[in-house]
């Protein structure tokens, strides 16, 4: 394990899937490798009345299947796909959290519409049958602590316990925060999230922003860096990861799918200030954390804004790095739309098994590159390559960066980690209880 100043990279053991391209991480995979589109007509509720019709719903997930009766009517959908995603990814690990010390497991999740639908349920009732027929669950269903408590309580795991709120940045955000915490000593951590921005308050509040596309044909309306780009849709569900020090691991003899070797985040400059955005930089970050240059990472999952100016300004940072189409850039997200907490954890679990198999998934290009997007965008079909360490970039609304680097196991390096307070991610357990 090297000297006590330094550990070995945590390991991916378990990833647990609920998307638009499927309930599981292998139909996932296998809907992606045929670039299977999860982006259709919002079934969920009327959408005739609203701008943006299309999203990527997740098809077939029966509530009742996946998560206990008692917990239903105390949660939000955006809750219940976590507990059933977690679910998949445990057994994926082969945990029986029964064999593990309680305080030595720990919950960070990421969180950003939280939950809406939930909430949106219980206004209706107070404005239409008053404030007698509003459920006692309204008090913790929304909160954007809720996923991470319920996770907690139902498996146990009372060691280091949070939530994190950055958009579409937070699934990295996320899986950064729980190296360093495995990094200090605990052994097993619940990583990732979910989202279920798909009713009409929440979209209501997602249209505001202006970065929608309105487009009605789903092979067009989310194409990032194309010239056909006309801003994002959006999806619900995403992906959990069991994040576990390598030690424990090795305990119980399994390898993992891949190291976390690298991460950093970093805050964009207000539009005004003429500054240039920050991703260039996390990216630099993230590759000196990892101790890699840049040639050594094999493949790079983009955010993919499908916003035109966004897409430029990361296609420009992605050039900048690693130079001019010198990288393989995946966009599998084009397939299912952008989904806030819980987008990047399933890049995350898409870039994995890609390391794992050894193919880079094409996305959804629709037309040309788009002047300025100077990169070697993988689309058509899948391109067969040697794949050791994967880059995956994660922006999120208000200025949020982050950047991943994955590594084949065995193939990261161990690092130097700083002695971290307890006090740096906040328990927040008891919200939900």
């Amino acid at each position: 394990m090297g000297s006590p100043n330094t550990y070995a990279n945590p390991v991916v053991t378990g990833i647990g899937v609920v998307a638009p391209t499927g309930i599981g991480a292998e139909a996932h995979w296998q809907a992606v490798l045929s670039g299977k589109s999860g982006i259709s007509r919002i079934s969920r509720f009327d959408p005739s009345p609203y701008p943006v019709r299309l999203a990527g719903e997740v098809p077939g997930f029966d509530v009742a299947e996946h998560v206990p009766g008692r917990l239903v009517p105390q949660t939000d959908f955006w809750t219940q796909t976590s507990l059933a995603a977690t679910t998949e990814a445990l057994a994926d690990a082969g945990v029986n959290v029964a064999d593990m010390p309680e305080y030595g497991m720990g919950v960070l999740t990421a969180a950003s519409s939280s939950g809406a639908e939930f909430g949106q349920h219980e206004m209706s009732r107070l404005f239409t049958q008053g404030p007698e027929w509003v459920g006692t669950y309204q008090a913790i269903a929304w909160f954007f602590a809720a996923t991470t408590g319920q996770l907690a309580i139902r498996h146990g795991m009372r060691g280091p316990a949070g939530v994190i709120c950055s958009e579409q940045a937070g699934g990295l955000d996320t899986l950064g925060h729980a190296k360093r915490l495995i990094g200090t000593g605990t052994r097993l951590m619940v990583t990732g999230g979910t989202d279920a921005p798909l009713c009409p308050y929440a979209l209501v509040a997602q249209i505001t922003n202006g970065k929608m596309s309105t487009q009605e044909d789903p092979a067009t309306a989310y194409s990032p860096f194309s010239v056909e780009a006309s801003c994002y849709k959006n999806k619900e569900g995403g992906a959990i990861l069991i994040l576990e020090s390598l030690e424990s691991a090795e305990e119980r003899g399994v390898s993992g799918y891949g190291e976390v070797s690298g991460y950093a985040a970093g805050m964009d400059p207000p539009p005004s200030s003429e500054r240039p955005p920050v991703l260039r930089r996390t990216i630099e970050r993230a590759l000196a954390d990892a101790d890699m240059t840049p040639s050594e990472i094999d493949v790079v999952f983009a955010d993919g804004a499908g916003v035109p100016a966004l897409d430029r300004a990361e296609a420009a940072a992605i050039t900048a790095v690693f130079g001019p189409g010198r990288v393989p850039v995946s966009v599998p997200k084009a397939l299912t739309g952008r989904l806030y907490a819980g987008g990047a954890s399933l890049d995350v679990a898409t870039a994995l098994l890609a390391l794992r198999d050894g193919v880079i998934p094409h996305g959804g290009l629709v037309g040309r590159l788009a002047p300025g997007c100077d990169i070697d965008l993988v689309t058509g079909e899948p391109r067969r390559a040697p794949l050791s360490n994967a880059l995956v970039l994660a922006r999120g609304h208000g200025g949020f960066t982050a950047a991943l680097v994955l590594s084949q196991p065995g193939h990261g390096r161990s690092r130097d980690v700083p002695e971290i307070r307890k006090s740096t991610v906040k328990t927040t357990m008891g919200a939900a209880r």
